[in-house]
């Protein structure tokens, strides 16, 4: 006969985590860096309505150009609307 042994719980293997895709890969490395915090001032939400072709081509052009969309459109609204010198 065999003697006695304490139960021991079965633990599953768990594999490797799988690799992350590109984008998800930008979005750590914006993280890792520092992102400027978003309330250094004061600031007002705006929400506009686009299709949803022209939201895809406007997150690719962000995400090739290393910037977040927000950033990016930003940029593209203080060029076009910043203030101007009298």
């Amino acid at each position: 006969m065999k003697a006695a042994t304490p139960a021991m719980p079965l633990r599953a293997a768990i594999g490797r985590r799988p690799a992350a895709d590109p984008a998800s890969a930008w979005v750590r490395q914006a993280e890792a860096v520092g992102a400027p915090a978003k309330a250094t001032a004061c600031t007002a939400r705006l929400t506009i309505d686009v299709t949803p072709a022209l939201r895809g081509r406007i997150k690719i052009a962000a995400f090739q150009r290393n910037l977040t969309v927000a950033d990016m459109l930003r940029e593209l609204l203080e060029r076009e609307f910043g203030e101007r010198a009298p």
